[in-house]
């Protein structure tokens, strides 16, 4: 028995394969198939005329009957009635009849020869809007705080109405976690409040088929304490409905619906789910579900009306089980548990039963495999006749949901109905088993052309027909092999599939179907095309507003596609603005608004692919002005500033500045503060005395500054004295005999207050005086007259008002004026180091007799004459500064064997002193010297010097007739002739030249140098440049760093001493001159 169970099974699945049969071609003959009818339940509008549709196809075409409540329907009979031409589709024409005459059940029947199809119980109904009862609502009165059910109670409509509640203005009345509408309709209230008094809650009823409104009589609301109610009971005793008297307290909550501790709700498969818990108490509760049995479906699960309702779509065997709301406040909570029963009407397990075609002598099945909750009966008909009723048939085998065609003859074609029912429902489906024997064709059109992307699957159509079923072979190009195996995949229906398609996989393709009765072919053309892709996608975007803004959306594409591309903003379209300027691969968006904002994709199509990239625009702007300035928590010196920030306009507000404005002393202008970090919206601020401040704010993000806001009102300090003192102080002289006291003033920020003077204070360092004190106003120095020459004194400024002064001073220090000194360095000596360098000595100068501020010491020195018999006198004085407090100096640069003068002068701010008495010193003779002497006595020596001398003078000569005739040097060469400081022009009378100058011939040197001689005196070893004066602008550091030149410049030579004549240009001070350079 279990092996004939197993083997009926196994040939069912083998039929059930036979058994996907396709379409078959309208030109064949075939029984009869609906393709339309109106829906079981159908509810019509009763205005309108019923049209009750059913429509079928089949070879021959179908005639059509109706069957009303299970009997035949006449139609010719009824006036009123129509039936379409070559249709079933009736039309009722209610201009003469009522529509409730119609409200009947009627069944749609199609039969040609070969078979007969019905469709499904039409149930015909018409919509109904009842208008709501008249009645009289009283008034009602409650206290404070208790719970109260507004009733709606709609009348009864088909479908039901949907139920809202609104004011006399048509606006619909707030809900909230309190107040809430339930599924019934009625408006519940979990506690009320002195709001919720009117005279005009209104229930309203909308019936969707007729799209009419059906209104309540408004119903008066007034909630009152308890005194009050105790004060109006006379006057609405007689007319109202009083609901409590007791004192509304703070209670724990209860559930207003459902009621009990538990309830139960059934629900069918596919359907939607909704159950609802509506508490009452004070303060307002909170509802929140779980399931008890499992978890909540979260993908279908919803919470409405403030957590009352929970809805769960789309329900399922699974949603079964208990679940439970819970209410809750601060004083308790209450539980309620809803179980809930899941049921089913029959539903298809794998699809309704499929149309079977089949050749005579094949075989095949019919399934009709359905599900429910209960289980549903499964009942068989033949051409609308109940099976076990119909004309025995051998090769026909019924089992339970199966029917099995065993060796099927011609002529045996029919309709099947498959009625699957249960409580809840049922499923009428039909389907035919067509006996023919045909040939094979194939329905896909010739020569059609397919194209796909690359890398993309591809399908190759071969519909064909055939009975019995046709086998389907491919062919490529040259058919030289079948196409079977890896890449290609032959599906049942002959479609063949290249999984990922290549370029070479473009070509003709050809499909042949056979079978018993012929054979057909068909060529299909692949192409096979390159993708379409954003090689540049646009990019985010940051822009300010009213300037211009560029996605850039750069394409790639086959060659022989053409793509449009389309952009979108948000998903949607682009508006209509003609700021969007489109280009080829390009959006713009001109003078940019912050209705700009938002997402922009870029979509490419072709007719095969496509490709998309998005990008987001952020418009960005100063910020707006801060507002609501607010100025509290003010004392003395300081008040709290608050504001709101005005909008940032897509770019965080970094800081916050906040400005003041002196109205009493600075009126116009705005002053820095203080700056906040841009996530604060207020300030302490630190106050000075005896302002009339006024206070703006602006807002700071990456784009700018935003307008200030409007001014705070005006916040006024009191004055007080002074809280410091002016800085800056100090004291010099501008004379000897005067002392210069001056300082930075206070602002008028600092003063405090008005009557600003200041106390100047000052008396001799060092000298037991009193201070001498003079008040100063508008003014920052006063002139001390008559003091000492030079003598350190102490001085204060304090700040003073009318209202005080300011703290102690500290004390300064400067002194009087200055005057020249009256002494000169004295032991003044020098000492020849080397035939360049000589070292001066001397002893400090008496403070007293410097008489200022020391600042250095200057050596005056010059060449009174070479020791060389052959060279003339020549005074030329020359500088040498030494900065800072010093008692010796290093003379650098001087010329070998020559006799040399000096003296030494102190100075201060003011100039020099009187020089020191004027010493002498000889420098040695150098090497070079001495052999310089003995080339100079030589004969050729003497001749090539007259040689030059006369080749010079005969240059001159023609120069000079050159010149009378008309000659002209340029004037920038005659003047560079006359202040050239190396030459000076040959002396006419004794072809002798001019001496060079120093400038030249005596240049400082950059450090000492060793004697000519080749010995170091130890003395030598121990110098340092601090030693070594200054020449010209030279100075030393007073801490004898050397920052100038060893020599110094020329000083004008002294009229005393005469003018000499310049010495000749013998080979003796030609050697010399060699040797200053060696």
């Amino acid at each position: 028995m279990e092996r004939r169970r197993m083997d009926a099974a196994l040939l069912v699945l083998f039929l059930g394969h036979l058994a996907a049969a396709l379409e078959v071609p309208l030109d064949l003959p075939q029984p009869p198939t609906i393709t339309h009818q109106s829906p079981k339940d159908y509810i019509i509008d009763p205005r309108e005329n019923i049209i009750i549709h059913c429509e079928a196809k089949g070879k021959p075409h179908p005639s059509f009957s109706w069957t009303r409540n299970g009997t035949h329907f006449d139609i010719d009979e009824d006036p009123n009635v129509t039936m379409r031409p070559h249709s079933g589709t009736l039309v009722v024409d209610i201009s003469r009849a009522k529509a409730e005459h119609y409200e009947c059940v009627y069944q749609c029947t199609a039969r040609n020869k070969h078979g007969t199809a019905v469709s499904n119980n039409i149930v015909v109904q018409q919509s109904r809007s009842p208008l709501w009862s008249k009645e009289k609502i009283k008034p009602i009165v409650v206290q404070e705080g208790v719970s109260l059910v507004l009733p709606c109670r709609p009348p009864a409509g088909l479908p039901p109405p949907i139920i809202f509640w609104m004011d006399n203005n048509f606006q619909r009345l707030p809900q909230s976690s309190r107040v809430a509408q339930s599924l019934n309709g009625d408006l519940y209230f979990s506690n009320v409040l002195r709001d919720d008094s009117r005279n005009d809650y209104i229930c309203y009823a909308r019936f969707p088929y007729t799209q009419t409104i059906q209104q309540k009589q408004p119903i008066t609301v007034k909630v009152l304490n308890m005194d009050a109610i105790n004060d109006t009971m006379a006057a609405f005793y007689n007319d109202t409905d009083l609901f409590s008297e007791e004192p509304a307290d703070d209670r724990k909550p209860s559930f207003l619906i459902p009621s009990g501790p538990s309830s139960s709700k059934t629900v069918l498969r596919g359907q939607v789910l909704e159950m609802e818990c509506i508490a009452e108490a004070l303060p307002t509760p909170e509802i929140s579900w779980t399931k008890v049995s499992g978890d909540l479906p979260a993908k279908r699960t919803s919470f409405l009306h403030y957590q009352r309702t929970l809805r769960i779509v789309n329900v399922s065997e699974s949603d079964a089980g208990d679940y439970r709301c819970t209410a809750r406040n601060q004083l308790g909570s209450v539980h309620h548990t809803i179980h809930v029963t899941v049921k089913a009407a029959p539903y298809w397990i794998s699809g309704a039963p499929r149309n079977l075609v089949l050749a005579p002598g094949e075989s095949g099945v019919l399934t009709c495999r359905a599900s429910g909750t209960p289980k549903p009966s499964i009942t068989w008909a033949m051409n609308g006749i109940p099976i076990e009723n119909s004309p025995k048939d051998l090769s026909r085998k019924v089992e339970d949901d199966t029917i099995i065609f065993t060796d099927v003859q011609a002529g045996s074609s029919a309709v099947y109905q498959c009625n699957v029912s249960n409580d809840y429902g049922y499923l009428l489906s039909n389907a035919f088993v067509n006996v023919l024997s045909e040939p094979p064709r194939v329905l896909t059109p010739a020569n059609k052309v397919y194209q796909v992307i690359k890398n993309h699957q591809a399908l190759i159509d071969c519909a064909s027909f055939g009975s019995p079923i046709p086998k389907i072979t491919w062919f490529k190009d040259s058919r030289s092999s079948t196409l079977d195996g890896d890449p290609y995949i032959l599906h049942d229906n002959g479609t063949l599939e290249i999984h990922i398609a290549q370029a070479h996989n473009s070509g003709r393709y050809t499909c042949v179907a056979r079978n018993s009765i012929g054979i057909y072919e068909n060529h299909i053309f692949l192409e096979v095309k390159e993708p379409t892709r954003i090689l540049k996608q646009p990019e985010y975007k940051v822009v300010q507003r009213g300037r211009s803004v560029v996605f850039e959306c750069k394409v790639k594409h086959d060659p022989s596609l053409v793509p449009t591309m389309t952009w979108l903003k948000d998903d949607g379209e682009l508006p209509d603005d003609e700021r969007l300027i489109l280009g080829s691969d390009s959006l713009t968006i001109t003078d940019v608004t912050e209705n700009d904002a938002g997402v922009y994709t870029c979509i490419t199509n072709t007719t095969l692919d496509h490709d998309s990239a998005s990008a987001e625009l952020t418009v960005v702007e100063r910020p707006d002005p801060p507002t609501d300035l607010e100025l509290t928590d003010q004392k003395k010196r300081s008040v709290q500033l608050t504001w709101t920030p005005g909008d940032e306009h897509n770019s965080p507000i970094q800081k916050f500045l906040i400005q003041y404005e002196d109205l009493l002393h600075h009126r116009g202008h705005w002053h820095n503060l203080t700056e906040v970090p841009g996530t604060k919206t207020t300030a302490h601020l630190k106050l000075s005395p005896y302002i009339h401040y006024t206070f703006r704010v602006l807002a700071l993000n990456a784009v700018g500054f935003s307008r200030p806001s409007f001014p705070s009102r005006v916040f006024k300090t009191e004055p007080a004295a002074p809280d410091e003192n002016p800085t800056g102080v100090q004291g010099f002289g501008t004379e000897h005999d005067n002392l210069v006291i001056s300082w930075k003033p206070l602002s008028g920020l600092q003063s405090n207050g008005p009557g600003l003077h200041y106390k100047v204070m000052w008396r001799q360092k060092a000298v037991d005086s009193d201070w001498t004190t003079v008040s100063v106003a508008n003014n920052s120095k006063f002139v001390v007259s008559g003091t000492p020459t030079f003598v350190p004194y102490e001085l204060k400024v304090q700040a003073v008002n009318d209202y005080g002064a300011g703290p102690e001073p500290a004390i300064a220090h400067g002194y009087s004026g200055e005057d020249l000194p009256v002494a000169a360095p004295e032991n003044v000596q020098a000492i020849a180091l080397n035939s360049t360098l000589a070292e001066v000595h001397w002893d400090p100068v008496p403070f007293k007799s410097i008489r200022g501020h020391l600042k250095g010491f200057k050596v005056y020195y010059w060449r009174e004459r070479s020791l060389h018999k052959h060279n003339p006198h020549h005074v030329e004085k020359q500088i040498l500064t030494f900065s800072g407090n010093h008692s010796r100096g290093m003379l650098p640069g001087l010329h070998p064997f020559s006799l040399y003068s000096f003296n030494v002068r102190v100075y201060n701010g003011k100039g020099e002193g009187p020089p020191s008495p004027t010493q002498q010193f000889d420098t040695p003779e150098g090497a070079v010297a001495s052999r310089q002497v003995d080339i100079a006595t030589q004969g050729w020596f003497i001749g090539l010097m007259c040689a030059i001398a006369l080749l010079i003078l005969i240059l001159l000569i023609i120069c000079f007739i050159q010149r009378n005739k008309g000659g002209k040097y340029p004037v920038k060469e005659k003047e560079d002739a006359h202040t050239d400081p190396e030459f000076q022009p040959m002396k006419d009378d004794d072809c002798t030249f001019g001496e060079y100058s120093d400038n030249e011939d005596h240049k400082p040197l950059k450090g000492s140098r060793t004697p000519s001689n080749g010995t170091v005196k130890r003395d030598d070893s121990d110098d340092s440049l601090v030693d070594y004066g200054e020449g010209g602008d030279g100075q030393f550091n007073e801490d004898g760093s050397f920052i100038g030149q060893y020599s110094g410049k020329s000083a004008s030579r002294d009229t005393a001493e005469g003018h000499e004549s310049s010495e000749a240009p013998s080979p003796i001070n030609a050697m010399n001159s060699l040797n200053s350079f060696v």
